[in-house]
């Protein structure tokens, strides 16, 4: 009879239990061809997390006009940004990953990394996990703010592994760190260095990738969380009420999008003779990627990235030390967060973050929430 479940990795009798660490970010395709990018989107758009369009009429409008049309002009698109090393995206995740694996030490938990569409998928991570003897494994949605079509949709791809998985490991999902001290602390931090180099100006841009109103007026906390931490963040620098300015940025099509849009912000503020492009800080992502980079402007794809690793690594650490053993994170107890911020420890990541992925959210929040908000402050 054929077995419904993968081969499970074999079983050491004497080693013990290790912890694991799989940081997730939403995908990239693997070149900059139409065909890589045809595949890439094929599966982005099939999710529907990502779009909530009926499937009878959004897979007919998929598999025709889009992905007949869109793939080759995407594909010169990334080809700009591409690296030697690959894709922006795919390089920065894995060197977060292996950042995080040397700060943690020799016997800490195993640390992967995998894409929510792409490869490594969520899968080929747990399973790599899982090899290396992981029992406990931590989930880090690489998403500041929660919002259903990314975090949600990495909780689904953590759950169809499951579905197939004899002996399932012990788990915990991190949700969002949207208000996170060690978060804001590196995001205050980025905004300072790049004062320092390069000047003040008159109102700092807090730029989030956008969702659909509908989310929002459905339930999902994501336009909630990315106000919490445009308040913080501006908390953090000292500034008032009128330095500094909360916008939205990747719109797609004609339904109308959180707002205000972050391009007719700046196109107003210029107009006013403000010099928002003094700082321009994307607050909305664990990692500053691409075709927000290319439509904004350049906001430093890696210039922040030790600050950001110190801030997750605080987080992981945080959540890990709670379901340790002897064999586990213990030793790394003095990177664990201060008293202040324990009230933190189950928080992670997560917002619809734009990524060097096509700048794309057609819908979010499957459910309907009662009397759900329509704003934030």
């Amino acid at each position: 009879m054929a077995d419904r479940f993968r081969p499970e990795p074999a079983f050491d009798h004497g080693g013990g239990a290790r912890d694991g660490i799989l940081l997730v970010n939403l995908g990239t395709p693997a070149a900059p061809t139409a065909g890589a990018v045809r595949r890439y989107l094929a599966e982005f758009l099939s999710d529907p997390r990502v779009v909530e369009i009926p499937r009878a009429l959004w897979l007919p409008i998929l598999y025709g006009a889009i992905l007949s049309v869109r793939p080759a002009r995407s594909a010169r698109k990334y080809a700009e940004i591409w690296s030697p090393e690959g894709s922006p995206l795919a390089v920065h995740t894995a060197r977060q990953a292996a950042l995080l694996g040397a700060a943690l030490g020799a016997q800490a938990p195993e640390v992967v990394h995998a894409m929510r569409y792409g490869e490594p998928s969520v899968g080929a991570g747990l399973d790599r996990l899982r090899a290396a003897g992981c029992d406990r494994i931590l989930v880090v949605p690489l998403y500041p703010q929660y919002a259903a079509s990314t975090t949600a949709s990495t909780y689904d791809a953590v759950g169809a592994w499951l579905a197939r998985t004899r002996n399932v490991p012990e788990l915990r999902l991190v949700k969002h760190f949207h208000d996170h001290p060690a978060y804001i602390a590196s995001l205050a931090a980025g905004v300072r260095r790049h004062w320092d180099a390069h000047g003040r100006g008159a109102k700092l841009v807090m730029s989030f990738h956008g969702l659909p109103r509908f989310a929002l007026e459905r339930g999902d906390p994501y336009h909630c969380e990315c106000q919490a931490t445009g308040r913080l963040l501006a908390e953090a620098l000292g500034l008032t009420v009128d330095q500094h300015v909360i916008t939205f940025q990747s719109r797609f099509g004609r339904a109308e999008w959180l707002q205000p849009y972050t391009e007719p912000t700046l196109i107003e503020l210029a107009r006013q003779g403000v010099d928002p492009f003094r700082r321009l800080v994307q607050a909305g992502n664990e990692l500053d990627f691409a075709p927000a980079v290319r439509q904004e402007g350049r906001l430093g794809a890696d210039s922040d990235l030790l600050q950001r690793l110190e801030a997750v690594g605080e987080l992981v650490l945080l959540v890990m030390r709670h379901h340790q053993r002897r064999d586990g994170v213990r030793g790394h107890r003095r990177h664990a967060a201060r008293p202040a911020q324990r009230r933190h420890r189950s928080r992670a990541a997560f917002s619809a973050a734009s990524t060097d992925s096509e700048p794309i959210r057609l819908s979010v929040a499957r459910w309907s929430k009662p009397g759900a908000p329509t704003s934030c402050a």
